[in-house]
């Protein structure tokens, strides 16, 4: 399997650069997984698409402002830090990020505010380096004080709105990147949704910058991932079980609940649990627990597009993102969505 057999034309000025004014008016393609037929509607018709019984997975992780820019003790040079996830077991230990990488060597230090908070580079790691912080009063406030919102870098504009790049459901602070599958919900949206009768279940996977990393090798199999952290509630593993056992549809909301509810699984159940998962998603797995995903638009030759690959088919997927490119939709983080289910049973 290749790499280059996921990649796709795509015009750039299809790559949205803010979110739209309202959320939930994205535009929605609809593709049926079985039959591989396309409907065109917009993101508040997901209703029509859901039956009573069926159980929404969402991720309620929260976007850390994550992005650091310091200045090198000792020296002029502008530095950008870019957290990842903190060191287990080393408090105030955080795997990050640094540009220009190398300007800043092993025990370098970077002041951030204008003495507000010193970083000093204490390890390297094959992804990037650990920096230690040392600084007065809660690291988070001092965080949400320096720190910006780690937005893409295909994302060229700024966000006047911080909260655009969170879920309306976020709510454990520790992702370097939003689960974007679910910022087009609203709370009004999921409100109308519960009162179908679908069930709002909610995990937890911090999403780290491997999401938006390249696979850079030939063969997809060659291709290592980056660990998460994700985590699942015995409540939320009953009610998902549960509704295995009566043959009802768990669907994802984003391939990030995806990627957390096949990693807790086990026999074709899901175990509450937590930890660190590495779980890659390509065509030719084998899905435990979800039946459909409401996902966004990805990147050419992305891990995400493989595993959306994985749960359509390589062949509609491609098919769907051609007619996607053709309609004009928005692609990537604040764009339009996709719903991959059995639709045409709802008829």
């Amino acid at each position: 399997m290749r790499t280059d057999d996921f990649d796709f034309d795509l015009p750039e000025e299809l790559i949205a650069q803010h979110p739209l004014e309202k959320r939930d008016q994205s535009r929605l393609l609809v593709l049926d997984k079985q039959s591989g037929s396309i409907a065109h509607r917009h993101f508040d018709d997901i209703l029509e698409y859901l039956r009573p019984g069926d159980v929404l997975v969402v991720n309620n992780t929260r976007v850390i402002p994550a992005r650091l820019f310091g200045v090198k003790v000792g020296g002029t040079a502008n530095i950008e830090v870019l957290l990842l996830k903190p060191v287990e077991g080393k408090e105030d230990h955080w795997e990050v990020l640094v540009r220009p990488g190398k300007r800043v060597k092993l025990g370098a230090q970077v002041d951030f505010g204008e003495g507000r908070m010193l970083g000093t580079i204490v390890a390297e790691t094959d992804s990037g380096r650990v920096m230690q912080f040392q600084y007065e009063g809660i690291f988070n406030e001092i965080l949400d004080e320096l720190g910006t919102m780690p937005l893409p870098p295909y994302i060229k504009e700024s966000l006047a709105d911080q909260e655009r790049y969170q879920t309306v459901y976020a709510k454990e602070r520790g992702s370097a990147a939003a689960p974007t599958a679910g910022l087009h919900f609203t709370k009004e949206l999921l409100e109308q949704v519960k009162a179908r009768g679908v069930e709002v279940v909610e995990v937890l996977l911090h999403v780290g910058l491997g999401t938006f990393r390249p696979v850079q090798v030939d063969d997809v199999l060659q291709h290592k991932m980056h660990s998460e952290f994700y985590r699942v509630t015995e409540q939320a593993a009953n009610t998902i079980n549960h509704a295995l056992e009566e043959g009802r549809r768990i669907i994802a909301v984003g391939t990030t609940s995806t990627r957390t509810l096949e990693s807790a699984a086990k026999d074709g159940r899901v175990v509450a649990g937590e930890g660190e998962t590495s779980i890659f998603i390509y065509p030719g797995y084998q899905f435990q627990i979800i039946s459909g995903l409401i996902t966004n638009f990805h990147l050419p030759k992305s891990t995400l597009l493989m595993l959306v690959s994985a749960l359509a088919g390589r062949d509609s997927i491609l098919h769907a993102y051609r007619e996607a490119v053709q309609e004009r939709y928005r692609f990537f983080s604040f764009g339009d969505a996709m719903l991959i289910a059995d639709v045409e049973q709802n008829k």
